[in-house]
């Protein structure tokens, strides 16, 4: 009997019944961790890009991929928050001065952040 391509690929077939099951076997990927713009990702990937999450996910490599979006999208944040406080004057000094009025202001700045790293990086 003639090989399949899967087999010629170096698949491997699995009598169950009747029927000839391939084996297949999803790689083992080092376990990296990842924070809340990674888990943001993924579940865009499981909604809208379902190609892109299966062979990520069957190449073994969607972990690592997962922890490198993870890991951009936080010094992407971290740099736009620091851009936005020098931009708009905001210091230690107005801490200080006036905690309610910096704290609204850094909780705008980290809002406006979040968004753009999400149009960005994650949502793409």
């Amino acid at each position: 009997m003639a090989k399949t391509i899967f087999e010629e690929l170096g698949g491997r077939y699995e009598r169950q019944g009747d029927y000839l099951i391939p084996c297949l076997i999803v790689p083992v990927e080092e376990e990296q961790p990842i924070g809340a713009w990674g888990q943001r990702h993924l579940d865009y990937l499981k909604q809208y890009r379902k190609v892109t999450y299966t062979n990520l996910f069957t190449s073994g490599k969607l972990n690592a991929y997962l922890a490198d979006i993870d890991r951009q999208a936080q010094e992407r944040f971290e740099r736009l928050i620091e851009g936005m406080k020098q931009a708009q004057g905001i210091t230690e000094c107005l801490k200080e001065e006036n905690a309610l009025e910096w704290t609204g202001r850094l909780n705008n700045i980290r809002d406006c952040a979040r968004e753009i790293v999400n149009e960005e990086i994650i949502y793409v």
